[in-house]
């Protein structure tokens, strides 16, 4: 049994289309550029601008071509460069938190010392970078990609597999399909570890403010949470669960609409410490005071955590190495080794300081 492509010379139309005529070729044979082009109708210099990620093709055209690489599951073959070379591309679906800086400064200790440059790119908020951001990294061809708290469709996928250009993802913002490299941190063990504190200490009513429901991690810390409870027989209350936005302002509006409550939390364990100086906030607006009138457990252990008033009990994740881990599998990959593991957590760690006690 064979397959057929087009060969010949084409001449190239107005709309970068061309014609030419069919004839069989060897199973399992290498599909190439010339391939890509004569079954997609279009020349070999317009598949090269698609692979290169240039702006100047119809955007029918580079649907076409793109459909064609994915469907054939074509690779471009990564030329070897030197470890001075390339450049990492890092990806934040928000970058204005000082979490953000903790990513960076990890990924920076891995690349600095390879000698390689880190660019920074923001999403404004969304999880899913859009294609014109997709086709301009294509364009610069970098060593690889780092996803922190993003995700990518299956074509996008396919598009950043065909050019041989890696990526990992850092603290995944949804479950990734199998073959996808993620690291991340122990988040249900996290969520566990905050309330079994504040159940130690006497507290049963206690409030959370999480992230984001459609965001893994915020999930797995509430399910922590929930196990917790479901450990000490203390029945799970749906009305003491709010979806915050892990920033101060999320934790204020949830805080207050919690600490308000005629059976008002005793404890409330915010899943992000921006969101706990949020509930903090909220709490000294509202009178009380912390730890004696309510206990506040936070998520991350920023640096900020230390300077606070009272000082924050908060849940360690390990920012730093989460980012350093993710740049050296990155470069393992884009170096052509095949990592020991795909799918990397770390462990967390409760940190306790003054922002818990027994309650009154």
């Amino acid at each position: 049994m064979s397959t057929t492509r087009r060969v010949g010379g084409p001449a190239e139309t107005t709309d970068g289309t061309t014609q030419s005529a069919a004839v069989p070729t060897a199973p399992g044979q290498a599909m190439t550029i010339a391939d890509i082009a004569v079954e997609a109708g279009v020349s070999v210099p317009t598949v090269s601008k698609v692979l290169n990620g240039r702006a100047d093709v119809a955007a029918t055209t580079r649907a076409r071509v793109e459909e064609v690489i994915e469907r054939h599951g074509y690779r471009r073959r990564r030329a070897s460069s030197g470890a001075g070379s390339g450049l990492i591309e890092l990806v934040f679906h928000e970058l204005d938190s000082p979490w953000a800086l903790q990513i960076i400064k990890g990924v920076e200790s891995v690349a600095g010392g390879a000698r390689i440059g880190v660019v920074l790119s923001e999403l404004g908020g969304e999880h899913r970078p859009p294609q014109e951001w997709l086709d301009d990294v294509l364009a610069r061809r970098p060593r690889g990609v780092i996803f922190v708290q993003s995700e990518l469709d299956p074509a996008q996928h396919a598009q950043l597999a065909s050019r041989s250009i890696p990526f990992v993802i850092v603290d995944t913002a949804g479950e990734q399909p199998a073959g996808v490299p993620v690291v991340g941190s122990q988040n249900w063990s996290g969520g566990l570890a905050a309330t079994r504190h504040l159940l130690s200490l006497g507290h049963r009513r206690i409030g959370v403010v999480s992230g984001p429901r459609d965001v893994l991690c915020s999930r797995a810390r509430v399910d922590g949470y929930r196990s917790a409870l479901d450990e000490a027989g203390i029945a799970f209350d749906a009305d003491l669960v709010r979806w915050g936005n892990f920033f101060v302002d999320g934790g204020y509006a949830h805080g207050r609409a919690l600490l308000s409550r005629e059976d008002r939390p005793t404890a409330i364990f915010a899943g992000a410490d921006f969101q706990a100086l949020g509930v903090i906030r909220a709490a000294r607006e509202l009178g009380l005071s912390i730890p004696e009138d309510v206990s506040i457990v936070g998520y991350d252990d920023l640096p900020v955590t230390e300077w606070v008033q009272p000082g924050l009990t908060t849940v360690k994740q390990p920012l730093q190495e989460m980012a350093a881990t993710a740049a050296r599998m990155l470069l393992e990959i884009a170096g052509g080794q095949k990592p020991a593991n795909l799918r990397i957590d770390l462990a967390t760690e409760l940190v306790v300081r003054s922002s818990t006690t027994a309650p009154r």
